[in-house]
């Protein structure tokens, strides 16, 4: 099982940790900024929560209408809170 802080440590590397789930990794090739990788995983998972990563990306792409369809699939509101911090917020809920 890995911590927040190992998952930061392993931005470091060049392939994403080899046990972790899609969500996570969509959070980490983002966390490379590697956008369209990170899209490409997450339009795949047809959750709730792939649709919280969704959303998060086009907020972060600053395409904020389709981020409103995505954050309403994910039942979630909109964030009060930067990219930054939501991508925290995404990566502690998925570990």
């Amino acid at each position: 099982m890995m911590d927040y802080d190992q998952f930061i440590n392993s931005l470091q590397d060049r392939e994403p940790p080899e046990n972790i789930s899609l969500l996570l990794r969509a959070l980490w090739h983002d966390g490379k900024n590697d956008w369209e990788s990170s899209h490409n995983i997450a339009q795949d998972i047809s959750d709730r929560n792939g649709s919280w990563i969704h959303a998060y990306l086009h907020r972060r792409e600053g395409d904020l209408s389709n981020a409103a369809y995505w954050y309403h699939k994910a039942g979630k509101n909109g964030p009060a809170v930067s990219l930054k911090e939501e991508w925290k917020l995404l990566v502690r809920a998925f570990l």
